[in-house]
């Protein structure tokens, strides 16, 4: 086990590296790789991962193309044209044998298991706009934890970081001993529109259980010592049951944990955060609900997208496109959507965009009404195509936009266009 540096020994020289271009290697797949990777791709650095096996998360990052992805075990030749070296294994055997290669490469290292063993240390880093905070502690993670969350304080509202968590849910049967889960919205994916409330459960909490669309970069500024589960649920891949979270989150906090459900945008806005309350209330954990900056309205407007405008739209209907017209399971009345003269927003619909623009065309909306599609809005992979009704299917398909995608269909499109 790694000890904290003691006052004789040499303290490590700070800097900061600019990996914008430059090769990373990332050995490990599992949930340090996680952590780590979104702060690696944010600095623009060109990860190359080395994993048998990847977590959700990681695998988003690999289909969207932002890093490459090697699934196998490690071999030394993975090093050539390397700046810097990230173990992210368990393995303390395998992990030396890879930090011993880039000592002979002279590549600097960091290893999860062993800080005293490795050449290089990531520290405990908070971020505001462009201030970054990084802070050494000695070796001793809890301490450089701690300062870092008093800076954090300083950069933060003070007086809102003061405020309680809000009143809890009232829970059927007997509340868990110290244990509660807060079901918190982490925004549309730019890390800063979080709310401070939170940011500051995320720093409390001995769990986080998180989804593939909550921005990475918060998880890089967890404790080392939380738990991080990812619930990650990718489109058509790999997903854990939605039973298999509620459980989780019943079980850590009847374990007496403090839990943070963190899910993208806001938990209530075609999210499962209803269902989770429910199963947490049936346990008897206390839950409270931070909400979220939804992506229905927040994505259309990083986009220079009003989704309500004086004299175009006196309105705006946020729809889930995830099931097609005319499916016996979906709740909408395209019909009655079409009908409608204000701004409609589609979530999860870019499967289902020519069947949803086919039904909307049949029950009378006009082919060319103006169509906005945001693909990862508020990050800095935002990308924004400009169609009509009649045209933006083929648009999509031919532009490769994927998900996560919001579509903005109505006047407002062009509402600002003159600005």
């Amino acid at each position: 086990m790694a000890h904290p540096q003691t006052p004789h020994d040499p303290q490590p020289y700070p800097l900061g590296l600019r990996l914008a271009g430059r090769r990373v290697l990332v050995v490990g797949g599992g949930t340090v790789a996680t952590r780590r990777v979104p702060a690696l791709l944010d600095a623009g650095a060109a990860v190359a991962l080395v994993a048998p096996e990847v977590t959700p998360a990681l695998h988003g990052h690999i289909a969207a193309g932002r890093l490459s992805w090697s699934p196998r075990a490690f071999r030394p030749d993975d090093l050539d044209d390397t700046w810097l070296v990230q173990v992210a294994i368990d393995d303390p055997a395998a992990a030396a044998q890879i930090s011993a290669a880039a000592e002979e490469r002279r590549i600097f290292c960091v290893r999860a298991d062993d800080r005293q063993a490795a050449s290089a240390w990531t520290p405990a880093v908070t971020r505001s706009g462009p201030v970054t905070v990084a802070v050494l502690g000695g070796g001793d993670p809890r301490r450089a934890m701690a300062v870092r969350d008093a800076v954090r304080a300083l950069l933060a509202d003070a007086g809102s970081r003061r405020q309680p968590a809000g009143a809890p849910v009232p829970a059927a049967g007997e509340p868990a001993e110290g244990g509660s889960v807060a079901l918190v919205g982490s925004g549309p994916g730019d890390p800063e529109l979080i709310t401070v409330k939170g940011r500051r459960l995320l720093a409390e909490a001995d769990v986080v259980v998180a989804d593939r669309l909550v921005p990475g970069l918060l998880l890089d500024e967890l404790r080392a010592d939380v738990e991080l589960v990812d619930a990650s649920k990718i489109p058509y891949g790999p997903s854990r049951t939605q039973e298999e979270i509620n459980r989780i989150l019943v079980e850590r906090a009847l374990a007496g944990a403090t839990v943070v459900r963190l899910k993208g945008g806001d938990p209530y806005v075609f999210g499962r955060g209803g269902e989770e309350l429910l199963a947490c209330a049936a346990a008897g954990v206390p839950v409270s609900v931070v909400p979220g900056v939804t992506s229905a309205v927040s994505v259309p407007a990083a986009a220079g997208v009003p989704v309500t405008h004086r004299q175009v739209a006196h309105e705006f209907t946020v729809v889930s496109g995830h099931l097609p017209p005319g499916h016996p399971d979906s709740l909408v009345n395209w019909p009655a959507l079409a009908a409608l003269r204000g701004t409609l927003v589609l979530l999860m619909g870019l499967k289902n965009l020519p069947a949803i623009t086919a039904a909307l065309l049949a029950g009378g909306r006009d082919a060319g009404v103006a169509v906005a599609v945001v693909q990862e809005g508020t990050t800095g992979d935002q990308r924004t195509l400009r169609a009509t009704l009649g045209s933006v299917a083929d648009a999509v398909a031919e532009a490769g936009i994927r998900p996560p995608a919001i579509v903005v269909i109505g006047d407002v499109v062009t509402a600002l266009d003159a600005a």
